[in-house]
């Protein structure tokens, strides 16, 4: 056992030293919590709970809790990718070409960061039913609505991408003892696994149709929906998959 734990807490390198600056400490785990946890729980969110599980799909639509989910969460790794920026600010001169490396792939992800956040302020009007207007860039799908659809969707996926890629050069730059390693690489498997069973069982709707159902007898209704992946359902087809919501219990049913 207790070799093991050395084994564990060794760098990756197989050095018996290992020493990090304080800064460069506190800016992994923040970018960390950033990037490995709390970006892709949110990405995961809008994904595939655009109708959450026991939601009566279509009587009930535009279920917001995704949306609340989703901004929040990006929002809040934004603030963390921003103090661990903070954080390496002025304290990588001279650094390793590996570290050097790694913070220009930081910058990259930054950028596109930003370009997911001023897409989001720039996705134009809502419309619909339960808005003041019918018309809107998404009721209509205009070109702003399809265009947005595009940037922050591929945008978001390949900033997640890349983020994986710089953590990996990040842990390399400062010889990260291999439980790190370990634990983000098997923490990746797992957000990977989650992807893959809720894609497998066609959880992905499509944004149009979660909000105003599987026909508003509207053109934009019928367009392909944006992104690969994408699932459009009648409201048969999403009984038959999901089945209905369970009935409600009686008041002598409960506890």
């Amino acid at each position: 056992m207790n070799e093991l734990l050395q084994w564990l807490l060794t760098p990756i390198s197989g050095s018996t030293h290992h020493e990090i600056a304080p800064w460069a400490y506190w800016h992994a785990r923040v970018m960390v919590l950033a990037w490995a946890i709390v970006l892709p729980l949110g990405i995961l969110v809008a994904r595939f709970f655009k109708v959450m599980p026991g939601q009566n799909w279509p009587a009930v639509r535009d279920n917001k809790a995704w949306w609340h989910a989703h901004r929040g969460l990006q929002y809040a790794g934004f603030a963390l990718m921003l103090l661990g920026v903070a954080l390496a600010w002025g304290n990588a001169r001279g650094a390793h070409p590996v570290a050097t490396l790694h913070g220009a792939m930081g910058w990259g992800v930054l950028g596109l960061v930003i370009v997911q956040i001023a897409s989001a302020w720039a996705r134009g009007t809502k419309g619909g039913p339960t808005s003041a207007q019918m018309r809107g860039d998404h009721f209509d799908m205009t070109p702003t609505r399809v265009t947005f659809e595009h940037v922050h969707k591929a945008g978001g996926y390949i900033a997640l991408l890349a983020s994986v890629a710089t953590i990996l050069l990040g842990l390399f730059a400062v010889d990260a003892p291999r439980w790190m390693w370990i634990v983000l690489v098997a923490w990746w498997l797992v957000l990977g696994a989650v992807f893959a069973v809720l894609q497998h069982r066609g959880r992905c709707m499509d944004t149009y149709q979660a909000i105003w159902g599987p026909d508003t007898g509207t053109p934009a209704s019928q367009r392909p929906p944006v992104g690969w992946g994408v699932k459009r359902y009648t409201a048969d087809q999403w009984q038959q998959k999901f089945g209905p919501p369970p009935p409600p219990r009686m008041p002598h049913q409960q506890r």
